[in-house]
């Protein structure tokens, strides 16, 4: 499957996009500008050559040609790239992983963005497309160490059914991630609110925090 990361040159994004990579994905990582892609590419290739055939660079446009395509811009501008690549867009699954927060002092805070939640406002901005929110609680730089499997649960929330089917099995292919259905496009407020908590974790604890939920066994689709 070609999959697309619209704002990919971060650390949670090009990390996504070598996780996807290594499960036989072609991924193209994309960014405002092609050169800034190609450059974050390069690195990538650089540290782990087995996967230069699968991770390419592109502008977003490029990237939003994906058959499932990830926002993974810094939350204030996930509305507007969106937007820019709506034509591109439309009928697709759309992956939202963005969290609206601001730190202050030695807090980290949680913002509410137009409509409650990142993922709301890119599924108005492209409303014909099916927008899931998931990938919140992830530590970038574990998804970016191709060398340690992911330990995190990761909760994913639609209004789509199907298209939140398909993100969760896309992701069981990483290792060490387990999806978990959270329900439907509201539940994206306080799942992207819950990120300031781990943050402020990482930071009292010097760590890298990442969700486990217990109780919950079996098949995540049941």
């Amino acid at each position: 499957m070609e999959i697309g990361i619209v704002g990919g040159t971060g650390p949670a994004g090009s990390g996504l996009a070598l996780r996807l990579a290594a499960a036989g994905h072609h991924v193209v990582v994309g960014s405002r500008s092609q050169e800034r892609a190609a450059e974050v590419v390069a690195q990538l290739h650089e540290k782990w050559p087995d996967l230069v055939d699968s991770v390419v660079a592109g502008d977003n446009s490029a990237a939003a040609s994906g058959e499932i395509v990830v926002i993974a811009t810094p939350w204030d501008a996930a509305w507007t790239t969106a937007k820019s690549v709506k034509h591109r867009l439309a009928g697709k699954v759309v992956l939202c992983m963005a969290n609206a927060l601001i730190r202050v002092g030695h807090e980290f805070q949680p913002l509410v963005p137009p409509r409650g939640s990142v993922a709301a406002s890119v599924q108005a901005a492209v409303p014909t497309s099916y927008v899931v929110a998931a990938l919140h609680h992830v530590p970038a730089k574990e998804l970016g160490d191709l060398n340690h499997p992911v330990e995190s649960d990761v909760l994913v929330c639609s209004d789509h059914a199907e298209a939140k089917t398909a993100c969760m099995k896309l992701l069981t292919e990483v290792p060490g991630l387990r999806p978990l259905d959270a329900g439907d496009l509201t539940q994206a407020a306080p799942i992207e609110a819950f990120t300031a908590v781990l943050l402020q974790l990482n930071v009292r604890y010097k760590t890298r925090v990442a969700v486990k939920f217990t109780g919950i066994e079996g098949d995540p689709f049941a």
